[in-house]
């Protein structure tokens, strides 16, 4: 098999039509015809359910796919590798919201004291989202709050986190002598969307001590979050890093219950199979120490 046979079948996937996938290629239909089926009679094994007109790609065709993706990938840079060897890799970084708003600039301030070359192309994503991403090689590494799930990717923590509930300081809730877990009922909760590590720790802890929260408002940024919460809407559980100025200057309070503690790793995250050049190496270690860096 070549390195040919991978790009027209991942050209296929991504397309899911192989009229389309050889237009991409400026291919003809057969010829990519051809090369699929010249993989499945190598591997002996059926990559394609054909229904009709349409493509459903089977479970050996998954685990092909991410196989393919990382041989193009690994491909392509020893290509650039070899023709830029001076030079240095630009590196594609991702990070969830909590980490993008309250650890990503200080990084890259960072960064570009220590190694003003190394060029960095950041974004800023859901956990959920990032894990895509880098199965799909779309970035090198990334900087995330929430439990990854593929066994594909090495994580490594790098940071300690932790979750408190915020209030405005004006507040009724605030009155109360002690709040106790049964109370939080009471209030109307802010929280990010579905994929955001923060929101599946707060949801998972809730779960276990059976309590039901109301949700009045669904946000993918933190900022939002807080103008709600400051403006006396209601509460929300977020990292203490995101609303340390906030605290300080009195436009946000926290409050603590009995028995109910956010206690969370960031973690560097990039595939098993991701060549670690010399910058890139650099760059890990430099998140690694981050928290005694800034």
């Amino acid at each position: 098999m070549t390195l040919r046979h991978m790009q027209i079948y991942i050209a296929v996937c991504d397309e899911n039509n192989m009229t389309k996938a050889a237009a991409k290629l400026h291919m003809t239909q057969p010829s990519v015809s051809l090369a699929i089926r010249e993989l499945e009679m190598h591997y002996k094994v059926l990559l394609f359910e054909r229904l009709g007109h349409r493509l459903f790609i089977t479970e050996a065709g998954r685990r092909l796919l991410i196989y393919a993706r990382h041989m193009v990938s690994l491909n392509l840079q020893a290509e650039s590798a070899m023709h830029t060897f001076e030079n240095f890799f630009t590196i594609r970084l991702g990070a969830s919201v909590t980490i993008g708003e309250a650890v990503l600039v200080n990084l890259l301030q960072y960064m570009s004291k220590e190694n003003p070359k190394q060029e960095i192309f950041s974004e800023i994503h859901n956990t959920t989202e990032l894990e895509a991403m880098l199965l799909k090689d779309e970035l090198d590494m990334a900087l995330v709050e929430g439990k990854i799930q593929s066994e594909y990717l090495f994580v490594e923590p790098f940071m300690v986190d932790e979750l408190i509930f915020i209030i405005s300081p004006s507040s009724e809730f605030l009155k109360k002598n002690e709040i106790t877990p049964a109370e939080l009922t009471e209030l109307r909760f802010f929280v990010r969307e579905a994929g955001s590590g923060t929101r599946n720790l707060f949801e998972s802890i809730m779960n276990q001590m059976d309590i039901k929260i109301r949700i009045a408002g669904v946000y993918n940024n933190a900022e939002t979050i807080k103008k709600a919460v400051m403006a006396g809407l209601g509460a929300s559980v977020i990292s203490r890093r995101a609303v340390r100025e906030e605290l300080a200057q009195g436009k946000l309070v926290s409050f603590a219950i009995k028995n109910i503690a956010f206690k969370r790793n960031f973690s560097i995250v990039y595939h098993k199979n991701k060549y670690i050049s010399p910058s890139f190496q650099s760059f890990i270690e430099i998140c690694r120490n981050l928290e005694m860096s800034i």
